[in-house]
C-alpha cells in the first residue's frame, strides 16, 4: 500500500463519489455484520471474513498492483496496522454487535476523528487551525445529541459501550500508524496484508473461546458474510486506504462524523431499529463539521506527494 498516491495517479470517478460510495459501504457494514451475527459467533464469523477477503485480494495484488517490492519495514507495519484495524477494532465492535443496536455503534465509532484530531500533531505534525477545531466540536456535539436519546432510555449497556470505545481507539491508532510509518506497495496488496494479518491472529481467540456448532448456515449467513467480504473488506477498507493517500489523516478520518445518519438510515432499512427525533437533529451539526474539518486551508502548506516504490494502477473497481 502505497504512502502516497503519485500525482499521476488518476481515478475513473471523481474523488467526491469515491467518498460517497465509502461512507455508504463502511455504515451499512454495522448493520450487515449484526444480521449475519444472528447465525454465527462474531469471532468466528470475523475470522472468516478477514481471511477469505485476504485471500481474495492477494490474488487480486498480483493482477492490479504486479509484483510488489516490499521491504521488511512495510511488511511489519501492514501488519500491525491490519492487526489494529482488523482484529482488535473490528473483534471489540463485533462482539459489542452481539448485544449493542448497530445504530449506537455507528454512532460510538464516528468519535474517531476527535482520537485522531488529538495526536496527529504530536504524532504527524499536522496542523489544526481553529476552524478545523471548531468542527470537530460541531461534530461532537451533533454525536452527542445523537447518543442522548439512545442513553436516556437505558437501552445500550455500558459493557458494549467501552468496547466499541476500545475498537474505535484501536482504529484510530491504526489510522495513525498508516500515516506515520506510510508502507509502500499498492493497495490491494497492502489491504490484503492487513486482512489476513488481523484473521490470523485472531483465528485461535474464535477457536478458543466460541464453538463451531453455533454457526448455522442461512441466507442471512451467506449473504451478509458476501457482502461484509466484497463490499466493505475489499471495498470499503481499499477505499479508506486510498483515500488516507489523498489526504491528511484528520481529514480523512473526518469522514466517518457521517456514519451516525448512514448508520442511524441502514439500521432502520435493514434491521427495523427506530430512529427517535434528537437522531435527525444531530445531523446537521454533524454536516457542518465535516465541512469545516475537511475544507482546505488557504495557509496550510500542500502535502509533499511521495513516489511509492510501486506505483498502483488505481482504477474505479479498486479505487
Amino acid at each position: 500500500m502505497p504512502a502516497a498516491t503519485s500525482s499521476a495517479s488518476r481515478t475513473f470517478l471523481p474523488l467526491p463519489v469515491l467518498v460517497a460510495v465509502f461512507c455508504v459501504l463502511w455504515s451499512s457494514a454495522f448493520a450487515g455484520a449484526k444480521l449475519a451475527l444472528l447465525d454465527c459467533p462474531p469471532l468466528l464469523l470475523l475470522s472468516f471474513r478477514l481471511l477469505l477477503a485476504g485471500g481474495i485480494m492477494l490474488g487480486l495484488a498480483w493482477i492490479v498492483d504486479g509484483r510488489p517490492t516490499l521491504r521488511r519495514r512495510d511488511l511489519v507495519a501492514l501488519i500491525f496496522i491490519g492487526i489494529l484495524n482488523n482484529a482488535v477494532y473490528l473483534g471489540f465492535n463485533w462482539t459489542a454487535l452481539t448485544f449493542t443496536s448497530s445504530a449506537y455503534t455507528a454512532v460510538l465509532t464516528s468519535c474517531l476523528p476527535l482520537i485522531v484530531a488529538f495526536f496527529a500533531g504530536p504524532v504527524l505534525g499536522e496542523r489544526m487551525s481553529m476552524p478545523k477545531w471548531f468542527g470537530i466540536g460541531l461534530g461532537l456535539v451533533g454525536v452527542i445529541i445523537v447518543l442522548r436519546s439512545r442513553l436516556e432510555g437505558g437501552h445500550e449497556s455500558l459493557a458494549g459501550t467501552m468496547l466499541v470505545g476500545l475498537g474505535v481507539t484501536a482504529l484510530s491508532a491504526g489510522t495513525l500508524a498508516f500515516k506515520y510509518f506510510a508502507p509502500r506497495g499498492g493497495v490491494w496488496t497492502g489491504t490484503a496484508i492487513q486482512g489476513l494479518a488481523g484473521g490470523i491472529v485472531l483465528a485461535p481467540f474464535a477457536l478458543g473461546t466460541e464453538s463451531l456448532g453455533d454457526v448455522h448456515v442461512t441466507s442471512n449467513l451467506i449473504g451478509g458474510l458476501a457482502f461484509l467480504v466484497v463490499g466493505v473488506s475489499i471495498g470499503g477498507y481499499g477505499l479508506w486506504f486510498y483515500l488516507l493517500t489523498r489526504s491528511s489523516a484528520t481529514a480523512a478520518s473526518s469522514l466517518h462524523f457521517l456514519m451516525p445518519p448512514l448508520g442511524l438510515f441502514f439500521g432502520w432499512l435493514l434491521l427495523g431499529e427506530a430512529v427517535p427525533l434528537l437522531d435527525i437533529l444531530g445531523i446537521v451539526p454533524i454536516a457542518i463539521g465535516i465541512w469545516l474539518v475537511t475544507r482546505p486551508s488557504r495557509t496550510a502548506p500542500k502535502p509533499v506527494q511521495v513516489e511509492p516504490a510501486v506505483t498502483p494502477r488505481i482504477s474505479a473497481s479498486n479505487s
